[in-house]
């Protein structure tokens, strides 16, 4: 949908295709498009860091860094204020429910 499927961002260029198994884990799911996620750069890089995850339900997981780090007004807008949301979803190519658990177990630092 060209936009954030967290934040519903729509600046093509602050946007990344975010792979949920992460490229190297996985070669034959790379192109699979129910292996991604299309996430604004700053919420790509949590999501790769293990920061921030999807849960079977499709909403916002953070880790215990993120949701306990204090007062910053920054942390709090931009990722305190989605947890526990759905995402938005495309109209094809939702993300496998396989994939996110996998990045649940292997990537996220709950």
């Amino acid at each position: 949908e060209f936009k954030c499927c967290i934040t519903g961002l729509a600046i093509p260029e602050l946007l990344i295709a975010s792979h949920i198994v992460p490229w190297r884990a996985d070669p034959g799911n790379r192109l699979n498009p129910k292996n991604g996620l299309c996430l604004s750069a700053i919420h790509d890089r949590a999501f790769d860091l293990g920061l921030i995850a999807i849960s079977d339900d499709f909403r916002v997981l953070l880790s215990g860094r993120l949701g306990q780090s204090g007062s910053n007004s920054y942390i709090g807008h931009s990722f305190r204020s989605y947890a526990g949301k759905a995402i938005n979803q495309p109209e094809k190519f939702h993300p496998d429910p396989v994939f996110l658990k996998y990045h649940r177990e292997n990537v996220f630092r709950a």
